[in-house]
């Protein structure tokens, strides 16, 4: 069953709660919050239509791909923190074993299958897909009063998964031979390409937020880092917080009843600055979502991204950082009163931080590299998506 538009999310509702639940409670005895949530999810995404198995002319026949994302869509709705864990629930828990797909306990797959098949939806980025058409279809027609833009800390389990942070370059401490006062001026000088024609190379050397107005999505998408690599940030404690591992990045639209709903998502090095993934997230937000207003914190606040903002049409309401004096940005001093009680909703996108870790398993990632670590966290996203959709309804 494939949720094909907003107004169908209540009907969708009221079948869930009259008859499907009770049909599947009177095979697999009562159902628990979670397996309430692991239905739903099942029952709007079309898991068949984007891991459906692939006829096999040759050798042994795989797994079942649907019964092993279903697993591990339960993995991120139980919390639980290692696909072995799933595995002994599996074991032991016959109602989540037959809610994945498998009568016996003899039927689930081995670790090592389940490891390759989740190599295979991280190398097909088959759930980022999945959840961008869930968000399309479930949101289409409805125009959203605001989107709030923040990003999210994600560690990385260096001393159990092997993978370190990047270290930073060597600074070279041999003495390099001094250059006299003709020598500088002359470097000086050197200037890059002039001309409409050369911008393109001139925009390579700029800085990222420069270079990603003459970009489309690919480019900037492509350009960004994602290597595990060491962030700081500072809390709002004022004090400085690091880790070792990557960053999250989403928008987040509320309006009205439906309020924290994730629209988009990207995963970057834990060193990128949030500025540099607005314009990216952005772009794909607006190509499944309308909304009239901005909400971001000091880290976006930049001119380019204002510009980008006013653009598309929308307001932006930006917490501005203290400049000096002299580097002023019009409309950027400081909020009004009306803006500053505006600016309030934007802590529907730490909600959503909040729960993606402590509810759908983001806090604790045994997997290496940012396309696992994504994929990882993708199946908690849709979760979390499904969730808040089903959550309004019975507000």
């Amino acid at each position: 069953m494939q949720i094909t538009s907003f107004a169908l999310l209540a009907q969708f509702h009221n079948l869930l709660q009259t008859e499907l639940f009770p049909t599947i409670e009177s095979l697999v005895d009562t159902l628990s919050k979670p397996a309430r949530l692991l239905v739903s999810v099942v029952s709007m995404t079309p898991l068949q239509r984007w891991v459906g198995d692939r006829p096999c002319s040759t050798g042994r026949i795989p797994a079942d791909r649907v019964c092993i994302a279903t697993a591990f869509l339960a993995k991120a709705i139980y919390n639980m923190t290692t696909t072995r864990q799933v595995l002994v629930r599996l074991q032991t828990d016959t109602q989540l074993r037959r809610l994945c797909g498998w009568d016996n306990a003899g039927q689930v797959p081995s670790e090592a299958t389940f490891s390759r098949a989740f190599a295979e939806f991280a190398s097909s980025k088959v759930f980022e897909r999945m959840h961008a058409e869930l968000v399309r279809n479930s949101l289409q027609g409805q125009e959203f009063d605001y989107l709030s833009r923040d990003s999210t800390a994600i560690e990385s389990r260096q001393l159990l998964t092997g993978e370190k942070p990047k270290p930073e370059a060597p600074v070279e401490t041999s003495a390099a031979p001094q250059k006299n006062k003709t020598e500088k001026k002359k470097q000086k000088k050197k200037t890059g390409p002039k001309g409409p024609h050369k911008r393109a190379k001139a925009c390579e050397r700029g800085k990222r937020l420069e270079r990603q107005r003459y970009m489309n999505l690919k480019q900037m998408i492509e350009d960004l880092p994602t290597a595990c690599d060491w962030g700081a940030k500072r809390n709002s404690q004022g004090n400085d917080e690091y880790w070792g591992g990557y960053k999250v990045h989403w928008d987040v639209v509320c309006s009205g009843r439906f309020r924290r709903i994730p629209v988009s998502c990207l995963i970057t090095s834990a060193s990128v600055h949030d500025s540099q993934v607005a314009l990216p997230l952005m772009t794909i937000s607006a190509e499944r979502v309308r909304w009239k207003c901005d909400l971001m914190d000091s880290a976006y606040d930049a001119k380019i991204i204002r510009q980008q903002c006013a653009k598309r049409g929308h307001e932006a309401i930006i917490k501005p950082i203290k400049r000096k004096r002299n580097k002023p940005i019009p409309g950027a001093d400081e909020l009004t009163a009306e803006e500053k009680e505006r600016f309030k909703r934007r802590t529907v996108v730490e909600q959503m931080n909040a729960r993606l870790k402590d509810e759908f398993g983001g806090r604790i990632i045994y997997v290496r590299g940012a396309a696992k670590v994504m994929a990882h966290l993708m199946f908690g996203i849709v979760a979390l998506t499904v969730d808040q959709l089903l959550l309004q309804r019975t507000g």
